[in-house]
């Protein structure tokens, strides 16, 4: 009989965790509460490949983001995703703030970060000439860069699927089994499932899962951020710009985006645990933004405003992460994935697989003489030349069909993105971004939702936005 292994959670950590133990010969479940992948904290970060030089040296965080960040390259080629090094700086200001300048690259030295370098201001301004004129120098860390945290997520699943996984989305986990201190079974709403190995990747809600089987306790403590995205208009850095840290974050940032937008933000808010989901934004949290990152860059012009959005962060009382094995036979921790988490996946799947269950846990694991690394991407028009886009265009006609024009999104690539799973409006906006450009769907959305509904064979007011709950139209004006 294949051993059988449970993942539960598809964010960034549980999808390459769930498409590393696809090489394996096994029975693989991947278990997601959303309807659809990626759709915590991983939707609502930075996005940004951290070098490695901030976090403590011997923590997990600093091992993993080091090891995770060299892993990005292959990984990005492999499961065909955006992936930039643009490098980033950490500003300084004041005297003070340059001694914290030496602090880190000190650090990040023993973490093992490679090419730092303090950059004086008139570097500093040759490269980033926006920055506030003001500015002393910076601590440039040339490895650092950027992608779209979803689209790994997506990538990494849909591999993980042709190569044997089971996904079960819109599915909540509500009873873990555990019988002679082992795990046995997993019950959902939707069903039951006979496991040898649970691994718990569930973000904010990893230390409710710890619970139900039994597990030794820890407390997840939400800390929200709020963020601001800029149009590709308003472009004003090519890199990675960060304030000096303080103990609580990495500060309000300010960063270019994979598609040519800036992202500013986050805050950092500790909720308490019963707000766990509280994704809203505030007056005074896009405010405190506004100010943090005028200081760096004065020039900002917030008429360029396309959305305002906040994601939760899975902090923990000794403030890094908790992985490795419990006192329950077969129950894995992933957990407390703060910042550097999505750095991190990548080396944390391996270790997952290659330490903790092969080493830790003593199960040996048969790689599969047929496993395919890679995944291709849906054609976009801006990803080929014109000679090759004709050519997609004459084997499907639907891609020269043009349904979000802000990126250029075509029919063909919404259908594309709905035989690959997306069963919402968003599920097919993540996959396609379509609906993400400056209008934010004001002329796309019923287009789509029409694709949707011939596509999928249902009435278009039965489409979702992202769950159940949120629908898109309440019925027809008149029949």
């Amino acid at each position: 009989m294949k051993l059988r292994i449970a993942v539960i959670g598809a964010g960034i950590v549980g999808s390459l965790i769930s498409r590393e133990l696809s090489k394996y010969d096994l029975e693989l479940h991947l278990i997601e509460k959303n309807p659809d992948v990626g759709w915590g904290t991983t939707k609502a970060n930075s996005a940004i490949i951290h070098a490695g030089y901030d976090d403590p040296p011997g923590t997990m965080r600093a091992r993993f983001c080091v090891l995770g960040n060299e892993l990005y390259g292959e990984l990005s080629r492999e499961l065909d995703f955006d992936f930039r090094r643009i490098g980033s700086h950490v500003v300084a200001f004041t005297e003070e703030e340059m001694e914290i300048l030496e602090d880190l690259m000190d650090r990040g030295m023993k973490n093992g970060v490679q090419n730092l370098r303090i950059l004086d201001r008139e570097e500093l301004l040759s490269m980033e000439p926006n920055l506030n004129p003001s500015v002393k120098a910076s601590l440039w860390a040339p490895s650092a860069g950027i992608t779209e945290p979803w689209e790994v997520a997506i990538s990494a699943v849909e591999n993980a699927m042709e190569n044997g996984l089971n996904l079960h989305l819109n599915e909540r986990v509500l009873e873990i089994s555990v019988e002679r201190g082992k795990v046995r079974r997993v019950k959902t709403n939707k069903g039951e499932y006979d496991v040898d190995i649970v691994i718990n990747c569930a973000g904010v809600h990893a230390d409710d899962i710890a619970k139900m089987a039994g597990a030794e306790p820890f407390d997840i403590l939400p800390r929200k951020g709020e963020y601001i995205l800029l149009d590709e208009d308003a472009h004003v850095v090519n890199s990675i710009i960060f304030p000096t840290p303080t103990k609580k974050s990495k500060g309000i940032l300010i960063l270019p985006t994979i598609d040519g937008g800036t992202l500013l933000g986050p805050t950092a808010e500790d909720l308490p645990k019963s707000k766990k989901d509280d994704l809203e934004t505030t007056k005074d949290g896009i405010e405190r933004i506004k100010r943090a990152c005028l200081k760096l860059v004065p020039s900002l012009n917030f008429s360029r405003v396309l959305k305002t959005f906040a994601g939760m962060r899975a902090e923990t009382k000794k403030m890094d992460f908790i992985i490795g094995k419990t006192k329950v036979w077969g129950f894995i921790n992933v957990a407390g994935m703060r910042s550097p988490g999505l750095t991190a996946a990548p080396a944390i799947a391996k270790y997952v697989v290659e330490k903790i269950i092969q080493e830790d846990l003593g199960v040996g694991l048969e790689r599969k003489k047929n496993f395919k690394p890679f995944r291709k991407r849906i054609p976009h028009i801006e990803n080929y030349g014109l000679e090759e886009w004709e050519e997609v265009v004459k084997k499907d006609p639907r891609f020269g069909k043009m349904v979000c024009f802000c990126n250029k999104v075509s029919e063909g690539e919404i259908v594309e993105a709905i035989k690959r799973g997306a069963r919402t409006l968003d599920g097919v906006k993540f996959r396609t971004k379509a609906g993400f450009g400056k209008c934010q769907g004001g002329f796309c959305t019923l287009r789509i939702l029409e694709i949707m509904s011939r596509e999928l064979g249902i009435p278009i007011e039965e489409i979702k936005l992202n769950n159940d709950e949120a629908s898109m139209m309440n019925g027809k004006v008149r029949e």
